[in-house]
């Protein structure tokens, strides 16, 4: 009996080292704060593909709803095939326009050029002005500058001068012509030197003057 007693007793203290950490259920004990942080990094998202549409901030639209996935973009409709967005044909931009918005599905022009610019000036719509003495100008409704250039007569005279602020030159001295390097005036015989005697065309200022010779007052003298 008392043998029996004592193997007893050399089985209690054999049994716990027998137990290892392998052996415990860890479904039994709660994970520490370590490991309830690691397991929070490996979520799994939902995969909406065939089920609905997702724009660029992560929002999500059921299947046959009409989103805007951008500001300057088309509207679209979810499919299962993903979104399918309207292209229509956009109108022409105003080729004056000078402010374009993008903020829907088509570009609009806000503002619309109303002034021509010419040579570096801008002008109001149907402003006419004079850039040049010989220009006469006008801003058409359609932005573009029509002018029309003075056509000036032939001058009657050899040495026409060009005064300020006028188009066409004019004859101070009246209608002349060349006798020679000579000017002289229309309308009266000039006695050029001691043998000629000259006169301008008759309304052919630019040609030469008709000159006769006269006896000589050289010769008169010898």
């Amino acid at each position: 009996m008392a043998l029996r007693i004592h193997e007893a007793w050399i089985l209690l203290f054999i049994i716990p080292a027998l137990v290892t950490p392998a052996a415990i259920n860890h479904e039994d004990y709660p994970a520490d704060e370590g490991d309830q942080t690691s397991s929070n990094d490996n979520l799994i998202f939902d995969d909406y593909r065939g089920k609905g549409c997702v724009d660029d901030s992560g929002f999500v639209y059921k299947l046959g709803e009409r989103f805007f996935p951008g500001h300057s973009n088309c509207p679209c409709v979810c499919t299962e095939d993903g979104p399918v967005c309207d292209q229509p044909e956009c109108p022409k931009i105003h080729p004056k326009c000078t402010k374009v918005e993008h903020n829907g599905c088509c570009p609009e022009c806000k503002e619309v050029k109303n002034f021509c610019e010419y040579h570096g000036k801008n002008y109001k719509i149907l402003e006419e002005f004079k850039p040049s003495p010989c220009e006469w100008c006008r801003c058409e409704p359609s932005n573009e500058v029509h002018c029309v250039v003075a056509d000036c007569a032939v001058p009657e005279c050899v040495n026409p001068v060009y005064e300020p602020e006028q188009c066409c030159p004019v004859c101070k001295n009246g209608p002349n012509c060349f006798a020679g390097t000579t000017i002289i005036p229309a309308g009266i015989e000039v006695k050029v030197d001691d043998c000629n005697l000259c006169h301008c065309h008759n309304g052919d200022w630019w040609k030469p003057a008709q000159c006769s010779k006269r006896e000589c007052q050289g010769k008169q003298a010898l």
